[in-house]
């Protein structure tokens, strides 16, 4: 994952090796609208986010759940240790370690499950699962989480790879006193300083969708803003916010920065538009303009780096980024075949 500015968060891309799945994609409406069920999307479009796609649907065409499906697509870009935003080989935190948080919602029992904080566990994803299959809890953390995990037979590795090793050593050489230290990101722009502004990394994955029953189903899984002082959770593992199942409605979820996404309660809001009538695509742009207008009242020249995703019963999809040049893109696929599904951007770049 290339290196971006705290303002400007990373949109994936798709990468030259997916050529051969894209050339045998179908289209869609661009509202997502599918012939019928079932439906999987994915926000990573690179080669990985597509064979995650596929795993997942394969579990859906043949008649499996939603849950299962969901949980086999997340699993496989959280073992991808060239990726370096979620499971194995994400960024670490500013003491050099790997943490990470998920959740999942199965719309059907109306059941959650997260952890937070969990370090040494490859999947945290199916942790989730089992916290929210196997306990009368939604949130673990922490040492806890990975007690839990062992217990359950997950199996403790190490989850630095090299490439993320040498990216938080370069960190460390250019090291700021500043870093997450000082007022909230939208208050730093009122106070002049002469630090350049901190690169960081982000790239949480999304996986939701809707299987030939109707049940809906969602994971958001992550390692967090790169170098984030230790101990912090960001909203993906927080119900409601990084993620939200209604299964009379839909699914939403979001990647950025966590904080901006856990005050305005951005998942749940976009399900309840939805709810109201909404399409999904509509429902992202809600939330984003929501975001801006509290903080217009604050700094009205700040646009944080949020991507929300959506998907409704019908399987109609939808997706937003706050800020830039470039619209976002995620994977969808269903009857019709693999499709590159390409969104808005709620405030664009002049």
């Amino acid at each position: 994952m290339k290196k971006i500015s705290r303002r400007n968060f990373f949109n994936t891309s798709l990468s030259l090796g997916a050529g051969a799945m894209i050339s045998r994609a179908f289209s869609f409406a661009q509202t997502g609208n599918p012939s019928s069920l079932p439906v999987i999307l994915v926000a990573h479009t690179n080669e990985t986010g597509i064979k995650a796609t596929e795993a997942g649907w394969d579990i859906l065409s043949s008649g499996g759940s939603a849950l299962d499906a969901v949980e086999k697509a997340a699993n496989i870009i959280e073992l991808d240790g060239e990726g370096t935003s979620v499971g194995y080989g994400g960024i670490p935190n500013e003491h050099g370690v790997v943490q990470l948080d998920a959740s999942i919602m199965d719309g059907k029992t109306y059941s959650a499950g997260s952890v937070g904080c969990l370090e040494n566990i490859k999947t945290p994803c199916s942790v989730a699962r089992i916290v929210m299959e196997r306990t009368d809890h939604v949130m673990l953390v922490g040492k806890d989480a990975l007690e839990f995990a062992k217990k359950w037979g997950f199996k403790e590795e190490d989850l630095l790879t090299e490439k993320a090793r040498k990216r938080w050593l370069e960190w460390k050489e250019n090291h700021s006193d500043r870093d997450d230290w000082g007022p909230p990101e939208h208050l730093k722009d009122l106070q002049p300083s002469d630090e350049k502004d901190i690169e960081y990394t982000t790239g949480t994955t999304n996986v939701l969708a809707v299987d030939k029953n109707g049940d809906v189903v969602g994971i958001t899984t992550t390692s967090g803003l790169s170098y984030k002082i230790p101990g912090r959770v960001g909203d993906s593992p927080i119900i409601g916010a990084g993620l939200y199942v209604d299964n009379e409605v839909g699914a939403a979820a979001a990647t950025g920065r966590g904080e901006d996404v856990i005050k305005s309660c951005s998942s749940f809001y976009m399900v309840m538009r939805m709810k109201e009538g909404r399409t999904p695509q509509q429902a992202c742009e809600d939330a984003m303009k929501l975001i801006v207008d509290k903080y217009k009242k604050v700094n009205p020249k700040f646009f944080p780096g949020e991507t929300f995703r959506a998907i409704n019963k019908q399987g109609e999809v939808g997706i937003c980024n706050m800020r830039g040049r470039r619209a976002p893109s995620m994977s969808v696929m269903n009857v019709s075949g693999y499709r590159r599904h390409q969104g808005t951007i709620a405030f664009p770049v002049e």
